[in-house]
């Protein structure tokens, strides 16, 4: 099969399309032809060798892949409501830069009615992603106002539509008035601008003084005492990723007197059983409302997977809204 590997450690010019033997299935696996390939910025990362591949994992980049169903255990697919053949989109630890990928059965999920496999492949990372850590971890509830951290991103476009969907008050901090015109046309109640205006100061005058409830960060390093100044009582912050920097400083008196939450996970290393009950938990409560077009796809741009340089070329530059995408049919 083709497959884009990193040769070394370094700038995106280090990925290389290669020839690799065809992946395998085990048990409680299938396999997958590849059609489409979510791009993200923990690839990035594992590109520059800071995010090395769980044990057992493929040492090939990607994490969400889109195609159809080849081979497999038909009765665990029958099972799970699906067959050979099937047009499916799927989360894996590993490997999904490349024209064949095996996933685990349990974290497939069948590609919502009228999307394509490009569309589909651009689903999985993010939606686990803000499922696990804004609802279930984040405790998000309807009538609350959730902050989030860099709006314009895969996660940010995809915890916008689904904090709106959920009932949430959604304010977003992003780079430029471009892309805070792009939140706020994706169904954020509010933008803020994070080079122009403080944002934990907008915070606090746009909820009324009340604070966020939720706060999905990605930055991490100084961010984090900011946050912790514009938190509800009770409120939660949770940090996904640490762009800024791994160490911060906070008032934790605030923690204790305001009962505050800060808490965070990564998603790669979880067993298959946790990622398990959130792909459940999406097929019932969200992939409805993306076959209902209330939650959309935000993809900025598409690129032949023989382009993945480009392709993390543009994901460095940060100038995009929405997610990335590698097409293995072009």
């Amino acid at each position: 099969m083709r497959a884009i590997e990193i040769s070394r450690f370094g700038p995106p010019e280090v990925l290389v399309e290669a020839v690799r033997p065809d992946p395998v299935p085990g048990a409680g696996e299938v396999l997958v032809r590849v059609r489409a390939s979510g791009v993200n910025r923990p690839d990035v990362i594992q590109r520059k060798g800071h995010y090395a591949p769980p044990p057992g994992a493929s040492d090939l980049p990607g994490l969400e892949v889109a195609g159809e169903i080849v081979a497999g255990d038909v009765t665990a697919l029958a099972a799970a409501g699906l067959r050979l053949g099937d047009a499916v989109c799927g989360l894996v630890a590993g490997g999904g830069y490349a024209e064949l990928c095996v996933v685990p059965l349990a974290q497939c999920l069948p590609v919502p009615r009228g999307l394509s496999l490009v569309e589909a492949a651009s689903l999985p990372e993010t939606f686990f992603t803000v499922w696990s850590n804004v609802f279930d971890r984040g405790q998000l509830k309807a009538g609350e106002f959730l902050l989030v951290q860099g709006g314009s991103s895969g996660i940010g476009v995809t915890a916008i539509q689904l904090g709106k969907a959920f009932g949430a008050t959604v304010l977003v901090t992003a780079g430029s008035d471009e892309k805070c015109a792009a939140c706020i046309a994706l169904g954020a109640d509010h933008a803020i601008n994070y080079r122009v205006s403080d944002f934990a100061e907008e915070v606090k005058r746009l909820t009324g003084g009340h604070g966020a409830d939720v706060i999905l960060d990605m930055v991490a390093g100084d961010y984090v005492a900011r946050e912790v100044s514009c938190l509800a009582d009770d409120g939660r912050i949770v940090i996904i990723a640490i762009q800024g920097g791994v160490k911060s400083e906070f008032h934790a008196g605030q923690v204790l007197l305001r009962r505050l939450t800060i808490t965070g996970s990564t998603l790669r290393p979880r067993p298959v059983a946790f990622k398990a009950a959130i792909a459940a938990a999406l097929r019932e409560q969200v992939w409805p409302l993306i076959e209902a077009g209330r939650i959309r796809p935000v993809i900025a741009q598409v690129f032949p997977a023989a382009e993945a340089v480009q392709a993390h070329v543009l994901m460095e530059s940060n100038q995009h809204v929405g997610k990335i995408v590698l097409d293995w049919t072009a």
